[in-house]
């Protein structure tokens, strides 16, 4: 196939402004660049794939669009609760999606490292998460921690009421069935995670830190230029790198 047409949605923001230097990078054409506020279905007759980094709040109007247009799409827009996101996946999923919390092909390896280890080590061994972002990151925990959190709990059979968001107080001994989850924010970190397995006289600490937004731009590029060619579903990265079992 031709090399796509890209629509990036979410133009003027920290991610928006990567998506643009990354595309110039590539050569890759962007055929229009817009806001939340602006006329997302027109600029959307432009291209042949849209590349979301907006707010989680345009994405029910996106998909929307997307399917009215066939169009093809990559969201990497975060904030979204879980029960939004599973309203919205088998939307999405009417034209070729990829959806990701994050598009670094190493923070995608962390992703299939945590989920083998959560099924490999018991409830013996502790898992707490840790995550470090820039202080104007709106919010907690991050697209990335979320989707971490969530192997876990799959990994492992449990719900969301297994989280624990930071401690205070008397919170008495730690239950081994309890998730930790710990948001850090400050100065300009572009974003680190941390998932910890505490065992009995061991500890596992798989680590991924990002210090250039311009791997997730990357990311999003090689995934816009993918999913062009795929049938309609709801895809992510860990399909794209051939990680998914």
């Amino acid at each position: 196939m031709s090399t796509p047409r890209l629509i990036l949605l979410g133009a003027s923001g920290r991610m928006g402004l990567a998506i643009q230097a990354a595309a110039a990078e590539a050569k890759l054409p962007l055929a229009a660049m817009v806001n939340s506020r602006d006329d997302l279905a027109a600029a959307m007759d432009l291209g042949d794939v849209v590349i979301d980094f907006s707010s989680h709040h345009t994405t029910i109007k996106l998909i929307e669009l997307a399917i009215q247009k066939k169009k093809a799409l990559v969201i990497g827009t975060t904030g979204h609760t879980t029960a939004q996101k599973q309203h919205l996946l088998p939307l999405a999923a009417q034209v070729p999606t990829v959806w990701s919390g994050n598009f670094s092909v190493g923070v995608n390896l962390l992703f299939a490292l945590t989920a083998r280890a959560a099924r490999t080590l018991d409830e013996s061994y502790d898992a707490e998460l840790i995550e470090l972002h820039h202080r104007q990151k709106k919010d907690a925990p991050s697209g990335t921690a979320a989707r971490l959190l969530e192997l876990i709990l799959e990994a492992r059979r449990l719900d969301e009421k297994a989280l624990k968001h930071g401690r205070v107080g008397l919170t008495g001994t730690r239950d081994t069935r309890e998730v930790g989850v710990h948001a850090l924010r400050g100065g300009d970190i572009v974003g680190e995670h941390t998932v910890l397995f505490a065992g009995p006289g061991e500890r596992l600490e798989l680590t991924h830190r990002a210090t250039d937004r311009m791997i997730f731009a990357r990311g999003a590029l090689r995934a816009a230029q993918w999913v062009v060619q795929q049938t309609p579903g709801a895809y992510d990265m860990q399909d794209l790198l051939g990680l998914n079992d």
